[in-house]
């Protein structure tokens, strides 16, 4: 038995033990508590994008991050992580700390789209993910190769229907609205097509010039430049009015083909748990940026739209657009392991 002041210093250890262990129990608590306390950012923010450099989800990306650098102070450093159609940059960002220093630009389809057609995914969409913003979409625009003798979208369809084997068109993984689009276009006009799948734009550009690759319906933001250099032929867009910086491309039921009116927006999301005070900082400073007419005119410009609205947002408008997207699955197809 330990004598009476043994036995008083032991039950002391005991409860310092105690105290110093209580901080390891609840670390993730901890973790966000502090994260929402402290001044936010002071140091860089990882910003993680699922496609190529160059892309139109990569350009917009660096644009905004920009904008937030400008305005917060902090670096907004992006970080391309490539490959299975964006899966591989959703993962990346869910699996990083919830502490404020990192967030991605999720497309809708990373969202929406693809738990329709794959099986199994490295992220859960409804788990694994702080919405933080609506920020922008693209229309897709219909474009070929111009050393094609077609002018129009009806004259493709045409001259498509006549070719022997049919045509390839290139999009940038299963279930994106660069794949959907492009299946339900030539299924609608009863052409036989094969889809080429690219990393993004920027592997997809080069076949199209080549001829090898004969149409993409791709986001209008990657194709602007080759539009304007004559390289490519837009044939229409797929917003339901013209494009402000493209006024000749008519729109998709102005080239003849109706119920077409489709745009590819995107998130900007953090990890599950992602702290409330740096969330609505981002918000915030993210919509000032929307309002500045220069901002506005230089996404135009990159063939994009500024949005800006907030989480509840998003959730609402990725329930309104689920059983439209289900259909174009449907349509296309398209299911993989």
């Amino acid at each position: 038995m330990l004598p009476a002041q043994d036995a008083k210093g032991g039950t002391a250890m005991l409860q310092r033990r105690a105290l110093l262990a209580t901080p390891l129990a609840m670390p993730a608590a901890a973790l966000a508590q502090a994260a929402a306390s402290a001044p936010w950012p002071e140091r860089p923010v990882r910003t993680i994008v699922g496609f190529p450099p160059g892309g139109s989800l990569d350009v917009m990306t660096r644009l905004m991050a920009e904008q937030m650098t400008r305005r917060l102070g902090q670096n907004f450093v992006v970080e391309n992580r490539t490959g299975a159609a964006g899966h591989l940059g959703a993962e990346a960002l869910a699996r990083s700390p919830a502490d404020g220093y990192t967030i991605g630009t999720v497309g809708m389809p990373t969202a929406l789209i693809s738990p329709m057609i794959y099986a199994r995914l490295p992220y859960d969409p409804t788990r694994d993910f702080a919405w933080l913003a609506e920020v922008w979409e693209f229309p897709n625009v219909v474009v070929v190769p111009a050393q094609l003798p077609v002018r129009t979208l009806a004259e493709f369809l045409d001259w498509a229907r006549a070719r022997p084997g049919g045509i390839s068109y290139g999009n940038s993984g299963v279930g994106t609205t660069i794949h959907l689009c492009g299946s339900w276009l030539l299924s609608r006009a009863g052409i036989e097509g094969t889809h080429v799948v690219f990393r993004g734009a920027a592997q997809t550009i080069p076949t199209m010039l080549s001829g090898d690759v004969q149409l993409a319906v791709d986001n209008l933001a990657s194709y602007v430049p080759v539009i304007r250099e004559g390289r490519l032929r837009a044939l229409a867009v797929t917003s339901e009015t013209r494009w402000p910086t493209l006024p000749e491309v008519p729109t998709m039921a102005e080239a003849g083909m109706d119920r077409f009116v489709v745009t590819s927006w995107h998130i900007w999301a953090g990890p599950a748990g992602f702290p409330e005070g740096p969330r609505a900082k981002l918000l915030a400073t993210y919509q000032a940026a929307c309002r500045d007419e220069a901002v506005q005119g230089r996404a135009l410009e990159m063939g994009a739209r500024l949005i800006g609205n907030g989480p509840e947002a998003v959730t609402a408008r990725l329930a309104r657009e689920r059983p439209f997207w289900a259909e174009m699955v449907r349509v296309s197809g398209a299911k993989l392991e």
